[in-house]
């Protein structure tokens, strides 16, 4: 007798295997046939009677020990996982041997055992393991049984789907049709065979091909059929449709996930969720995940604790939690529509289970960038507020007095007093989570390809640089262009997403070190991110700026000035950008992909000439450092004749208020204070009183009309 599971749902068969064990008695085949048809009847009480019979007449048969624990595990309903586990961990040790040592046909014969474990590993989630397994049986697959090499192929296809890789999946299905269609030779690979065999072989045959019809007739009308049909719409973007096909499942005649392991309606309203935040309405959905959310709740309560211990449920119910995934969803999200906080508590929770995640860390430390943003929101707003430029009036009448803003603080109520690894959304958590980012990106390769025009989504990158159908599929073995590291829930990166996402990052480390105050270190990232080979035009733009940050403030004047030539800006394309696809993955998920129509925040500039207009800015205020005051002013106001108003930010009005005090021209400071924008310039000529008698400017504070490092300098007196 041996062991198998038939398919990847379940946890072990028994069937009679003479050839296994030529040595046996004329008793012990008897026996062993009785407790084989038991267990097929369902009579698992009988079944075992037989094998403790069978037991004693061969005590050193392992093979007898592993099929009392699988009929043992099916009498429980198979509820007692981690049992069964255990046993087949303590058959392997007295084996000796571990599936890695297979290395020819005499091992074939154990095959079963590690095939059980492969799969107990599927229902734990523990994928890299049972593959591992998987592949290793794979290499051995022609001296096996047709049926349990099928079975195989099915456990490895499951596994590859989930872990994203259609391609090898592809192949073994490729390989099955040839399984189901070959002749029934015996097993000793001369070709010979009998009039027995053959008829058993037609039977098989015509049993497998009346099923596979009877899947078919079913599939075109159930809840499974009808989500991948609106996955496929999805990926159209036929949204609206997507969303008519996933209403007219029938959700309601599911089993439900104590007998399939899947909560249908958790991903219904996980699937609504994904379509809604591709279609950019992210209130809609985050609406439905919290729906998901409330389902996973519910099937949870049901599990208790059971699912814990791995015992109590039946064995595919233990991937019916989908608790994380979903917090991850919720956790993108919030970011998307404004609340970093509650987006941070949820991704923070996800983090513990996919800590391995680099998008995820970026995420946290993008949470926190923009929980810190402070007094710079009021940039989204459209029209520069005075409350950026003017900090407080004091006095009245003739002793009435501005003052003016300097520099800003940065909201650090998170950090004050705590350790920077605390994980709460401040700058210096940020910090450590863009690090984690990092570290957990594959180092670059020495012979990178030219760099591709444009960019690509996940899902397109995903099918554009997939390998061919080859042998290689199910050995482990990929192409240059498959290489992938795993990032969970969400789709693995791809080579090129890969180095889309250290650009990000990078840029995300230059700024979160410039708020920090680190100059040195905020250079290095920005100098990283402009030395990579594949870079968008937006992150080129956003590395000179962050490196002419840093740069001045080292004093290094002259090589910040290199970084804020406008001619260095020729593209402001947000192209792929860090935000690709988040959204967790789940049997059935949508993953959601950027939205097409997304608008982006209105203190970005909007096309190349707003862009170079920031640059002019700048480099004004670098040229104030060096009180070459008169380049300064016409970088300013050449800055100014080509954007709108509304888009001067207040920094640059703050800028043109300090040239005029440098100049004498107070009258003019206060009409830009008062009119919250820049004008014509006047001659001290034209003010003669004011070249005689000039505002004594004295201030506690320098002067610091340039405060942001998201997109200006500092401008300090000296």
């Amino acid at each position: 007798l041996t062991a198998s599971v038939p398919s990847q749902d379940q946890a072990g068969d028994m069937k009679h295997d003479s050839i296994s064990s030529p040595g046996i008695s004329d008793q012990e085949k008897e026996t062993a046939s009785n407790a084989f048809e038991a267990f097929k009847a369902g009579s698992h009480d009988e079944s075992l009677k037989h094998l403790d019979s069978l037991q004693e007449l061969n005590k050193e048969d392992y093979k007898v020990t592993m099929n009392k624990a699988i009929t043992e595990f099916y009498k429980s309903g198979q509820t007692t996982t981690s049992t069964l586990k255990q046993t087949l961990i303590t058959l392997k040790n007295q084996m000796h041997t571990a599936v890695d040592d297979i290395d020819g046909l005499d091992d074939v014969e154990n095959s079963i055992l590690y095939y059980n474990q492969a799969v107990i590993h599927y229902h734990m989630r523990q994928y890299s393991e049972a593959i591992s397994i998987g592949e290793k049986l794979y290499q051995f697959l022609e001296p096996f049984e047709e049926k349990f090499a099928q079975a195989v192929c099915f456990l490895l296809v499951d596994l590859y789907l989930l872990t994203f890789q259609p391609e090898k999946a592809l192949h073994l299905l490729a390989v099955l049709e040839k399984l189901t269609v070959k002749d029934g030779n015996s097993k000793n690979g001369k070709g010979e065979s009998t009039n027995s065999t053959n008829k058993e072989s037609t039977a098989m045959k015509a049993e497998f091909t009346a099923m596979v019809e009877a899947a078919k007739s079913k599939m075109h009308q159930s809840a499974p059929s009808l989500f991948l049909k609106s996955n496929f719409e999805y990926l159209r973007g036929n949204y609206r449709k997507a969303v008519k096909l996933l209403n007219s499942s029938n959700i309601a005649e599911h089993p439900g996930p104590l007998k399939t392991g899947e909560c249908v309606r958790c991903m219904f309203w996980n699937n609504l969720g994904c379509i809604h935040f591709a279609m950019g309405k992210h209130n809609l959905g985050l609406f439905y995940f919290k729906k998901a959310l409330q389902e996973n709740d519910h099937i949870c309560a049901q599990l208790g604790d059971a699912a814990k211990k791995f015992t109590g449920i039946p064995m595919c119910a233990l991937l019916a939690n989908k608790r994380y995934e979903l917090l991850y969803n919720c956790g993108i999200q919030l970011l998307h529509i404004g609340r970093p906080l509650a987006a941070f508590e949820c991704l923070m929770e996800a983090v513990q289970v996919y800590h391995s995640n680099p998008r995820l860390w970026l995420r946290l430390a993008e949470c926190c960038i923009t929980a810190n943003k402070g007094s710079s929101e009021q940039e989204t707003k459209g029209l520069p507020s005075k409350k950026g430029i003017v900090q407080a009036v004091v006095g009245q009448g003739y002793h009435r007095k501005i003052v003016l803003a300097s520099q800003s603080t940065q909201n650090t109520i998170y950090s004050e007093g705590q350790s920077a690894a605390i994980p709460v959304a401040s700058m210096e958590f940020a910090a450590i989570c863009l690090r984690n980012a990092l570290l957990l990106l594959p180092e670059h390769q020495q012979h990178d390809s030219k760099p591709d025009s444009g960019s690509k989504s996940c899902s397109q990158s995903g099918s554009t640089e997939s390998g061919s159908e080859t042998s290689d599929a199910c050995s482990g073995k990929t192409q240059e262009g498959d290489k992938f590291i795993p990032a969970a829930p969400s789709s693995p990166l791809r080579k090129q997403e890969v180095e889309n996402l250290r650009c990000s990052i990078l840029a995300c480390s230059a700024y979160v070190a410039l708020a920090l105050g680190d100059n040195l270190m905020a250079l290095n990232h920005a100098e990283k991110l402009l030395h990579q080979t594949k870079l968008s035009g937006s992150l080129k733009f956003l590395g000179h700026l962050y490196a002419a940050e840093a740069l001045i403030s080292l004093d290094r004047i002259s090589d910040a000035i290199a970084h804020l030539n406008p001619e260095n800006v020729t593209d402001v394309s947000l192209g792929v950008t860090s935000s690709e696809q988040d959204q967790g993955s789940d049997k059935g998920d949508l993953e959601p992909v950027e939205s097409s129509g997304k608008q982006t925040s209105l203190c970005y500039p909007s096309s190349v000439s707003s862009a170079r207009a920031t640059m002019l800015f700048n480099l004004g205020s670098a040229y104030c450092l060096r009180s070459e005051y008169e380049k300064a002013r016409k970088c300013l106001h050449r800055a100014a004749s080509v954007v709108n108003t509304k888009e001067i930010p207040p920094e640059a009005i703050l800028l043109g208020v300090y040239l005029e005090l440098q100049n004498g021209n107070t009258q003019l400071a206060l009409q830009i204070i008062k009119r919250n924008q820049l004008l014509p310039s006047v001659k001290p000529a034209s003010s003669p009183d004011l070249r005689k008698k000039p505002l004594p400017f004295q201030s506690s504070q320098p002067v610091q009309p340039i405060q942001t490092p998201s997109s200006f300098t500092q401008v300090q007196r000296k």
